[in-house]
């Protein structure tokens, strides 16, 4: 029977998964670390100086997120102001020109009153263009439910189905950016 013992494989070394016993050998004991020179035990779970800069690192990284988040949160109502002071600036011009023609409404050629009022919202209108609203109010084009919103349908033999046939109110902005959708009617589809 030595021989037999000589050709048996070399035992497993490798710890049991968990929840799974050998049933040849009974689990290893658990094993505390060897105390350090000095007779003294080591302390629990002692880190590398590697471990420690990158946890004092990370520590540092989520102290500047909180700083920045904080910065961000105090500077927002800033901005807002801002850009709402801007828009409001742009449109002092127009305030400015309806007064004018407020104050001329009383002379004796109204042409004049018609085409000063018309150039102040030709102004108000290039004034929200360069706000990022551009007007739109184009007929002849398909029906698109982002720039459009439908307030008649009605029967345009000439037309093809969904086209814009008129426009009720212009609309500004951009798809996807817009201060309003143009109020349109569109034509049918005929039957």
């Amino acid at each position: 029977m030595p021989d037999q013992e000589q050709t048996r494989p070399a035992e497993d070394r490798t710890p049991p998964e968990s929840g799974q016993t050998s049933p040849e050998r009974p689990p290893a004991p658990q094993t505390t670390p060897p105390p350090e020179a000095g007779g003294q035990e080591a302390a629990p779970a002692r880190r590398s100086p590697e471990v420690e800069e990158l946890e004092d690192r990370w520590r540092r990284a989520l102290a500047d997120l909180d700083n920045l988040r904080k910065r961000y949160a105090r500077e927002l109502p800033r901005e807002r102001e801002a850009e709402r002071a801007k828009a409001a600036a742009a449109f002092l011009p127009v305030v400015d020109n309806l007064e004018l023609a407020l104050a001329h409404a009383g002379a004796d050629d109204p042409g004049a009153i018609v085409s000063g009022v018309r150039a102040v919202r030709d102004q108000a209108v290039e004034v929200l263009r360069n706000l990022g609203y551009p007007r739109y109010e184009e007929t002849g084009v398909p029906f698109h439910p982002e720039q459009h919103e439908v307030v008649s349908v009605v029967d345009e033999p000439d037309t093809p189905a969904g086209t814009v046939v008129q426009v009720l109110r212009p609309g500004y902005g951009e798809p996807g950016r817009q201060l309003r959708p143009a109020a349109v009617a569109v034509s049918r589809k005929q039957e």
